[in-house]
């Protein structure tokens, strides 16, 4: 996960389903990790 900026999309690599955000999320990581990113953790601006 980068610590300094969003991911909008990433491809699975096993079935290569290309996902993004959900409404209301700023990133992949948001969506669909089980911690926010890193900048939503410290209190900063995603994208």
């Amino acid at each position: 996960m980068p610590t300094n900026a969003c991911q909008w999309f990433y491809e699975c690599s096993a079935c290569h389903i290309v996902l993004k955000p959900l409404d209301g999320d700023c990133c992949v990581f948001c969506s669909y990790a089980t911690v926010p990113c890193p900048p939503i953790q410290e209190g900063k601006s995603c994208c």
